[in-house]
């Protein structure tokens, strides 16, 4: 479809960045295959729904999809439910979310608001799903604290993916392989000094991005030191040495998908 976009409500990557409002917290919108989806609601997604230009109207989402259950990916997602089905009102529509978003003493989801949707589904790894015409799957499971997965829209013969946090791994750029649009949350510009914070760093993107090649790599969910890097800056110097188109990501921006 012609109107297919992605619009990045914000990027903002790891608890200092969201906490200080650098950059903002909020989910990314996908509009495919005439469905709407909240993909990663973060604190703050309500707020940028009604600030977007032009407005989004959260009661015309047809689902919102977790990648996993860090405040930063989630924290909006009980609101956006409430929204989306008009208090409960009007129910409708799906909500995608690894089972530890949903089951344990560190669930996400209330309960309540999960009777205001028509299924809930508890995500799987390398599984397919469907939404009317959209299909996706989730990737392997990621190495990160929490059950995470990578997400892969596909529209028509192309595929858009969503390589969310993680730390790097071998067989994690095959997971991704088929990608024609990558989209990269890439949170560190060099390795935190204790070794143990599990999220990709530049480096990591690069080398991700050369294996896959796609045809466009953006660049979003920074954190400070990607945002000192100055991610335009850095997204231009990875096109000049890659050959591949790198887009740094920026609040607000919509990514239209018609020519990929």
């Amino acid at each position: 479809m012609a109107d297919d976009f992605i619009k990045f409500l914000g990027t903002a990557g790891a608890r200092f960045v969201m906490a200080k409002q650098l950059r903002y917290s909020a989910g990314t919108l996908v509009a495919l295959h005439g469905q709407r989806l909240m993909l990663d609601p973060g604190p703050g997604t309500l707020l940028r729904c009604a600030k977007s230009r032009p407005p989004i109207d959260p009661s015309k989402l047809d689902a919102i999809l977790l990648t996993h259950a860090h405040i930063d990916h989630s924290g909006d997602v009980n609101a956006l439910l409430d929204a989306m089905t008009s208090g409960g009102f009007k129910p409708h529509g799906r909500l995608f979310a690894p089972r530890e978003c949903l089951e344990g003493p560190d669930a996400v989801v209330l309960r309540y608001v999960r009777d205001h949707v028509e299924q809930v589904v508890a995500l799987e790894p390398e599984t397919d799903y469907e939404l009317g015409p959209l299909r996706f799957s989730t990737s392997v499971r990621h190495r990160h604290p929490v059950e995470t997965y990578g997400v892969k829209f596909r529209r028509d013969d192309r595929t858009i993916a969503f390589l969310v946090d993680t730390e790097y791994f071998e067989g994690l750029a095959e997971a991704y392989e088929d990608a024609d649009v990558l989209i990269i949350n890439v949170v560190r510009r060099t390795p935190h000094e204790s070794g143990k914070v599990m999220h990709l760093t530049l480096d990591d993107a690069r080398a991700i991005i050369a294996r896959v090649r796609p045809r466009k790599a953006v660049l979003t969910h920074y954190g400070m030191t990607m945002l000192k890097a100055r991610p335009r800056d850095v997204a231009a110097r990875l096109s000049e040495e890659l050959g591949v188109e790198v887009i740094a990501a920026s609040d607000g921006m919509s990514l239209p998908l018609a020519e990929d």
